[in-house]
């Protein structure tokens, strides 16, 4: 990073943190003591009106708030931002009830004409696949204003067996494969679940229960929440490193891979009316699996690859 690059960020991170350590400023922009006395030294001569506090707890304190200039963004800055919009286009709904046209338009409008020139051109030799979303997903706003808020909502859920009411308390969302799934604690399983938007057909607050303190539960670590039931059924198989690259892509909390005796496995639970999700998810992966045990599992493989070979005679 340039010296003029960094002096700007540290500017705007003083000015937000009013009162730091030169430890701070090393961490924060990889660089030395050294580095970060002199940037200091820099940011005193500018007129940033800094005042050292002396002793074991010192460090440094920004005496008063400053008005900063506009954030200006490099040509390589406008170009990500611009290209890490194009995901919104595979969207076929998104939280905040904007279009990725109206996003684009301002976005174009605040560039400068030869920038736009460059989009232009790259637009023509750039592009980005993106699998559609067929499904759209209902209530994502409240849905995810209730996980920041912590809030239970009561929801009307088209299970596999018809719709039933849930107590939810959200907990993140996140877009796979065309739908979108809401990680939530299930309030009167107290267990965690993952529920499909597209199948919430109503919602509403759920003011007379009170969640639980989930706030270090985040999407990175809520699958930590999963527990198996009672009635879970255990299955193992062999997978090849094919086969773990591809789980990689798409797994679940109650499965992982493992390493015995220099072979990879599959190993996992699934609940009995999940028959039919495990045994699609495990005919995923073709001949990368063997010696799939239970063998009721695997008779219901051989059951579903028949069925496959009798639709295509």
């Amino acid at each position: 990073m340039k010296k003029a690059e960094r002096i700007n960020q540290m500017l705007r991170y003083i000015n937000q943190k009013q009162r730091f350590t030169l430890t701070d400023l090393i961490n924060k922009f990889d660089i030395s003591k050294r580095t970060a006395l002199r940037d200091i030294e820099a940011l005193e001569e500018m007129g940033v009106p800094l005042y050292a506090e002396y002793g074991r707890y010192g460090g440094y304190r920004l005496v008063r708030t400053m008005n900063l200039p506009p954030i200006t963004f490099t040509s390589h800055e406008v170009f990500a931002l611009y290209f890490a919009m194009q995901a919104i286009k595979s969207l076929a709904r998104s939280p905040f009830q904007v279009t990725f046209q109206s996003i684009s338009e301002k976005f174009l409008e605040s560039v400068s004409p030869k920038q736009r020139e460059q989009i232009d051109n790259m637009l023509n030799r750039l592009s980005f696949f993106h699998g559609n979303q067929p499904h759209e997903g209902h209530f994502l706003e409240v849905i995810l204003m209730a996980a920041i808020e912590q809030k239970v909502i009561r929801i009307e859920y088209a299970g596999a067996k018809g719709p039933t009411d849930r107590s939810i308390q959200p907990i993140a969302l996140y877009a796979r494969k065309g739908y979108w799934y809401c990680q939530a604690y299930d309030v009167e399983k107290t267990a965690y679940r993952v529920f499909r938007c597209d199948r919430v057909l109503s919602l509403k607050d759920a003011n007379e229960e009170h969640g639980l303190d989930l706030k270090e539960i985040t999407i990175h670590n809520a699958h930590s929440l999963w527990k198996p039931t009672d009635q879970a059924i255990s299955f193992s198989c062999r997978i090849t490193a094919e086969g773990a690259e591809k789980f990689k892509q798409e797994n679940y909390p109650s499965m992982k891979i493992t390493e015995k005796e220099e072979e990879l496995y599959l190993t996992g639970t699934y609940e009995p009316a999940e028959i039919n999700f495990i045994v699609n998810y495990l005919a995923g992966f073709g001949k990368s699996l063997s010696g799939i045990e239970p063998s009721s599992l695997k008779e219901e493989l051989r059951q579903y690859y028949t069925d496959l070979i009798r639709s295509l005679s």
